[in-house]
């Protein structure tokens, strides 16, 4: 497989694409001014605990205070187990969570880091176990833990690396051995360990120096983090379409992937560099609602705040001559597919897949070690926990960063989010009782009905079939005026005395 990066930057906005054999598998975005939070260090100030929550709200100097769980307040490690996460830092899970109130203070200056993105009305989630990734390591200064990806995979490499950086770690410190350090020569590892030290000894520092809400330390760019963490050896081609962000990435690969600077390119093509690599449109349909697979199946995606579900629909896929041969083949290049638009989006939290119904067990569990196959590419940590009753498939998958509808659309003004506005036949019979509901029958003059322009036409056919839409009142007459980019749902009625306002109107009713 050929793997690319693409990077489209500017003073105003950074996007990358990493495309895989010509297929856009993962988009991020970070526009200037809404950087992502995630990994930020603050010197925070508790705002107030919530016994019944055992949560704690804290001022760490954003819009919203953040929200630190009491299983996320760094205690006793002797109470705490490991749950290994690949290349993130451990998972650490309290064997006995204490009450919030044994651990905070209101008004206590606390340093926390934040975990999730704030994102509706929720602010971010923080923790006190603090992490600094780099490129082979991620170094955890509060905890005395030394771990391995579970992506590497040669059990002789992981025991070598386990023992290797058990001896040079400082102590009462940690490290997660990422997956790029399975190929590392042992100075480039120890060289890294030692920086990501100097840069835990810099925040402290400056955490005793300043006072709560303050931020100590910021995560890095969207292009610096591409590099460490997506510009690994099996990139074959990192392509930049300016100039001084080229220059600047550059002296970050000279740095920390030495070797690597012949594969990064500057794209000195006319036009857009997404728009060249066929990115835009892709980017495009990865917003969409309904995604067609390459068999004639389609798949139905909804997004919630905390829930996304996933409709797996047979569409024009005909299959074979057994039935269930058909279904299962449906799918399984279903559940491919939503591995990677999982990715592509960005989705994250509580998954539920509604796949094709199949009868067989075995081809059931066939469809879930599929999907959970095709998940072993993405980066971001998912947990598939199987098929219910129902037949429904569940799954998690981490929150990292917000997801790309979020970062690249709004609320729609005509539909409020729902997706549906009512139609014509509907929203003409709303006309006629909004009328029947604020005119008097009795009420005598002229009324100018101001609809939308479709909503104007329906009712002029209407009544060209005598099938008048509006009431027919003796002494009241209304007139309808199109107004073409007028919402679909608007209904105004206004009273008028001057006929010659009237030289707009479509019909007379």
């Amino acid at each position: 497989m050929i793997k690319k990066i693409i990077a489209d930057a500017n003073a105003h906005e950074a996007r990358v694409a990493l495309l895989d054999d010509g297929d856009l598998v993962e988009i991020q975005v970070e526009t200037r001014g809404k950087e992502r939070l995630v990994g930020n260090i603050y010197k925070g100030r508790v705002a107030n605990i919530l016994p019944g929550m055992q949560a704690a709200f804290v001022d760490v100097g954003l819009d919203k205070n953040a929200f630190l769980y009491a299983g996320d307040i760094l205690c006793d490690e002797s109470d705490f187990i490991f749950d290994e996460n690949a290349d993130e830092g451990p998972v650490k899970k309290k064997l006995e969570v204490p009450n919030i109130k044994e651990l905070l203070k209101p008004n206590q200056e606390i340093m926390v880091q934040v975990l999730k993105q704030p994102g509706g009305t929720k602010g971010a989630r923080v923790t006190t176990h603090i992490t600094l990734p780099g490129r082979m390591l991620v170094l955890m200064p509060t905890v005395d833990h030394v771990g391995v990806s579970r992506r590497i995979a040669d059990e002789k490499k992981r025991e070598e690396l386990k023992e290797f950086l058990t001896e040079i770690k400082p102590k009462d410190m940690g490290v997660i051995v990422r997956t790029v350090a399975e190929k590392s020569d042992p100075e480039e590892i120890e060289a890294e360990l030692k920086f990501l030290v100097r840069l835990w000894q810099k925040v402290q520092e400056k955490a005793d120096f300043v006072s709560a809400p303050r931020l100590i330390h910021a995560e890095e760019t969207l292009l610096f983090r591409t590099v460490r963490d997506m510009f690994t050896a099996d990139v074959s081609e990192f392509i930049i379409n300016d100039k001084d962000y080229y220059d600047k990435v550059l002296a970050v690969v000279n740095i920390i992937s030495p070797g690597m600077d012949g594969k990064l390119k500057l794209f000195e093509h006319e036009g857009n560099i997404f728009d060249y690599y066929e990115i835009e449109d892709k980017i495009s349909k990865a917003l969409q609602r309904k995604v067609w697979m390459k068999n004639g199946c389609y798949l139905v995606i909804d997004e919630t705040e905390a829930l996304t579900v996933v409709d797996v629909n047979t569409g024009k896929y005909i299959g074979e001559d057994n039935l269930q041969d058909t279904i299962l083949n449906a799918n399984i290049e279903a559940a491919q597919e939503i591995a990677k638009q999982l990715r592509l989006r960005d989705i994250s939290g509580i998954i539920v897949i509604d796949f094709i119904d199949m009868d067989n067990e075995e081809n059931k569990q066939k469809v879930v070690d599929e999907l959970t196959r095709a998940l072993k590419n993405d980066r971001t940590k998912s947990n598939v926990i199987g098929m219910t009753e129902l037949g429904l498939v569940e799954m998690t998958r981490k929150k990292t960063r917000r997801k790309l509808s979020s970062l690249t659309q709004t609320t729609c003004p005509c539909c409020s989010g729902s997706g549906r506005v009512y139609n014509l036949e509907n929203m003409a019979m709303r006309l006629r009782r909004e009328i029947i509901r604020t005119v008097n029958p009795d009420e005598q003059g002229m009324f100018v009905v101001e609809v939308n322009g479709n909503l104007a036409n329906y009712i002029v056919s209407r009544n060209n079939q005598n099938q008048a839409v509006l009431p027919h009142y003796e002494n009241a007459h209304f007139f309808i005026r199109s107004v073409p980019n007028a919402h679909p749902e608007q209904i105004v009625i206004t009273r008028i005395t001057d006929k010659n306002s009237l030289s707009d109107t479509q019909v007379f009713c």
